[in-house]
């Protein structure tokens, strides 16, 4: 079994949520919170779920996501 997870650079995101789409699991969403630059940025809320599929750092226009895989 794989476990994937994300690390998103939040003060990179400008909250465009491709990456929201992009993901097969939900696993992505937008932040009420904002950061340095005043962007709502995008943050993992079910990291548990992530398979580590790497969609969301594919699309993401910025490059601000990682993706990590663990095999357990």
């Amino acid at each position: 079994m794989i476990k994937g997870a994300i690390v998103i650079d939040t003060e990179r995101c400008k909250g465009c949520a491709v990456c929201t789409g992009a993901c097969p699991k939900q696993v992505i969403s937008i932040s009420k919170n904002v950061n340095g630059k005043g962007y709502n940025y995008a943050e993992a809320v079910k990291e548990d779920e992530c398979i580590g599929c790497a969609s969301c750092a594919l699309v993401c226009p910025d490059g601000v996501i990682s993706v990590y895989k663990v095999k357990l």
